[in-house]
């Protein structure tokens, strides 16, 4: 326990440990990001394929070169990670995160094409964001529960926004593993918990169904559903109120923004779930002080 005794008596020391695990951390989410989505496709398209053999079979020699099953793995381990233009697989010297990007000067050691500036941005804002957590928390169980809940929300938002969907291959264990911290009362009671998952999802469950009684349209995914249920058994129950309220006004205020800078049409939709994990977020490190701030300020006595 020498570690732990050395963490808590240097704050500092704390932080900059809590830093370097975040780009460490970082380099891995630009791989779930990157790949998951294409994982999820694959699949799809291979049950799509699969379906269509079995109960269209006149159909075979049509549908063969449009959907065929991935024979060759794919997913967060393999194929090793190349560069896209070349193919030149990447060595662990050149994938140290953020200190490679510098040395390599941006570019593939191989055949010197541009890499993405999201790499090092995402491994630095996950850095930043897990530096946060650490800060707020201190070395408890809460700062270990909430850098798992912080990486997976920001890896959700990307996704989200990138493809406009948030995969139940994080989103369902991460309800579940919620519950599993709060059976130690880490963020809320068990109880609170449950609640908070089935009251997540039916509120939002709701709200599509209300909006596209009234307007025939879907205002938001089923996706959406699940994350709010995720937060409320992180979370407990009182503080989805807190999420949806500050994810509402973000998400409308950045909204309303992009159509008056021209950036974006009304009728393109706007992905909700980024929105829903900054509210929860934000709620999980300072849901206590805006109650507080609130009950302060706005209470009429």
């Amino acid at each position: 326990m020498q570690w732990i005794d050395l963490f808590g008596s240097s704050h500092s020391l704390f932080l900059a440990g809590i830093a370097l695990l975040g780009l460490i951390v970082g380099s891995f989410l630009n791989v779930v990001i990157w790949r998951l989505p294409q994982m999820l496709r694959r699949e799809w398209a291979s049950q799509c394929y699969e379906y269509l053999q079995e109960n269209i079979p006149a159909l075979e020699t049509t549908i063969q070169p449009h959907f065929s099953k991935n024979t060759k793995p794919f997913n967060l381990i393999t194929p090793p990670s190349h560069c896209p233009q070349c193919n030149h697989k990447i060595s662990v010297v050149e994938n140290i995160p953020l200190i490679s990007f510098i040395f390599l000067k941006g570019r593939c050691r191989h055949c010197k094409t541009p890499i993405s500036w999201r790499y090092p941005l995402i491994e630095i804002f996950t850095a930043l964001l897990s530096v946060i957590v650490a800060f707020v928390f201190g070395l408890n169980l809460q700062t270990f529960a909430g850098l798992i809940l912080t990486w997976s929300l920001f890896t959700l938002s990307v996704i989200d926004w990138e493809h406009q969907i948030l995969p139940d291959d994080i989103t369902f264990p991460l309800l579940w593993l919620g519950l599993i911290f709060n059976i130690q009362h880490v963020f809320t009671d068990i109880t609170s918990a449950v609640i908070g998952a089935i009251a997540g999802y039916l509120f939002l469950w709701s709200v599509y169904w209300l909006f596209k009684l009234f307007t025939g349209k879907e205002g938001m995914g089923y996706g959406d559903f699940k994350l709010l249920a995720m937060l409320g058994a992180w979370l407990g129950w009182s503080a989805l109120l807190k999420i949806v309220l500050i994810s509402s006004f973000l998400g409308a205020g950045l909204g309303i923004t992009l159509i008056l800078l021209k950036r974006h049409s009304k009728e393109q939709p706007i992905p909700f779930g980024p929105f829903l994990a900054l509210g929860g977020w934000v709620t999980m490190l300072w849901g206590d002080k805006i109650s507080r701030f609130y009950t302060m300020h706005f209470t009429i006595l």
